[in-house]
């Protein structure tokens, strides 16, 4: 089976999940045999998730540009193209651009439960600056 390119329609990120301008394009769903979806999302300079947690887990494949990502009670991160970040199940993070560019990463993300994500709070500025 093949999906074609742009068969699913992008969509903005929420407010209720992220700051700035974030572009999500879904890739694909899960199946019973591959139980993770997949997406290409874009963030903005500055752009970042709200803090959440996974119960399956996330990699995330950074493709483009330069971004940050923090573990709840460690330090700022920073992440380049070709990085591979790997997010473990239940671990309270954010992860987004950096500063000066855009960032792209292929998002795949495990269902346990039929649960993808649970969102949390905004990440302050001074969070995401605290590098």
């Amino acid at each position: 089976m093949i999906t074609r390119s742009g068969a699913q329609p992008s969509t903005p990120g929420p407010a209720e999940s992220f700051t700035g301008d974030v572009t999500i394009q879904p890739l694909f769903g899960a199946e019973d045999a591959a139980p993770y979806t997949g997406a290409a999302v874009t963030f903005a300079p500055c752009a970042r998730t709200a803090w959440h947690t996974h119960p399956g887990g996330q990699r995330l494949v950074v493709t483009d540009g330069a971004g940050r990502t923090q573990q709840w009670g460690g330090p700022v991160e920073e992440f380049h193209a070709g990085d591979v970040v790997w997010c473990p199940p239940g671990v309270k993070h954010w992860h987004g651009a950096g500063p000066d560019g855009p960032m792209t990463h292929l998002a795949l993300t495990g269902v346990r439960d039929g649960q993808v994500v649970e969102w949390l709070e905004h990440v302050t500025d001074e969070e995401y600056r605290a590098l």
